[in-house]
């Protein structure tokens, strides 16, 4: 499991530390210095609760309370992660869950454990262009210089991005619902259609499609560029696409955006599928259509 890395030298480390509970609570804290300070709240642990949807399957199942963001209630923790759940399903850093979850619900030690300032800056690298696309910016209380340095003891990073298998970049985004309506969003077109074959261009991949297409947005596309749609992944001759079988003759959601005069680009791909995640993508991607133009998608 993505945690066990980090919670097993957690626990090791935490050896050296000895806990003394008093009535569920933690005692890192003096409880007359925490009336001095306005902390009312001793650090406590708690069960982590199944409606936590952020940070279930961490590896362990009680947190820390108040957590590393000041949260004092399990009630504030809960509505305060809602905002972050989406961006766990657009995949944009393997370890966005690790990270998050450090702050939101930080494993029940003896002390406060904070993740490192790499592991922020590798989460804010990957997802931050992510948030602004939809005008959220990074917010300040997970601003990374607020983090110790790798040198101290915090949570370090368990992934190195760069290290991936070298997938086309429209064959890498999750097909998750929140990775499906993300591509939707960023996109111009999205159609349903099989592949008919695969051809290559200077340094392209050129998807030739078969006549039968379905749209699900058209922004921009004339009836020309309908009919002789053949998407391309830029860079496609020197990357892999796994999801793409021609072969088996089945069909396919892919999005992208125009480039130029009957130049469109695709900027993810993926196989239709008929499970209840991905049937939901695609209802509210038609619910989307609707609320822009004001009719029910035919």
């Amino acid at each position: 499991m993505w945690f066990i890395l980090s919670l097993c030298v957690l626990l090791c480390l935490s050896e050296c530390y000895s806990y003394d509970y008093k009535e569920g609570f933690l005692q890192d804290i003096d409880p007359d210095w925490a009336s001095i300070s306005g902390r009312i709240n001793q650090p406590k642990c708690i069960d982590i609760p199944s409606n936590l949807t952020l940070c279930q399957n961490i590896g362990y199942t009680q947190m820390r309370l108040p957590n590393l963001l000041d949260h004092d209630t399990i009630e504030e923790v809960r509505q305060q992660s809602k905002s972050w759940t989406s961006l766990l399903g657009v995949h944009c850093h393997p370890d966005t869950k690790l990270f998050l979850c450090s702050l939101f619900t930080p494993v029940c030690l003896d002390r406060k454990i904070y993740p490192c300032r790499s592991l922020c800056n590798a989460v804010k690298a990957g997802c931050e262009q992510t948030m602004l696309f939809y005008n959220y910016s990074w917010p300040d209380m997970v601003r990374c210089d607020k983090f110790p340095e790798d040198a101290d003891l915090c949570i370090k990073p368990l992934h190195n991005v760069s290290t991936v298998h070298n997938l086309c970049s429209a064959c890498r985004h999750p097909e998750t619902v929140e990775g499906l309506v993300d591509g939707f969003c960023r996109s111009t077109y999205v159609v349903r259609a099989k592949i008919k074959q695969i051809n290559h261009d200077n340094e392209k991949k050129i998807l030739v499609l078969q006549k039968k297409k379905k749209f699900f947005k058209k922004d921009g596309l004339r009836k020309k560029d309908k009919r002789s749609l053949s998407p391309f992944i830029q860079g496609g001759l020197h990357c892999d696409c796994d999801r793409i079988n021609v072969t088996l003759n089945e069909n396919y959601i892919i999005m992208g955006n125009k480039t130029g005069p009957g130049e469109f680009t695709a900027m993810y791909i993926a196989k239709w599928r008929k499970d209840r995640e991905f049937r939901k993508a695609i209802k509210l991607m038609r619910d989307r259509v609707s609320n822009d133009h004001g009719a029910k998608y035919r």
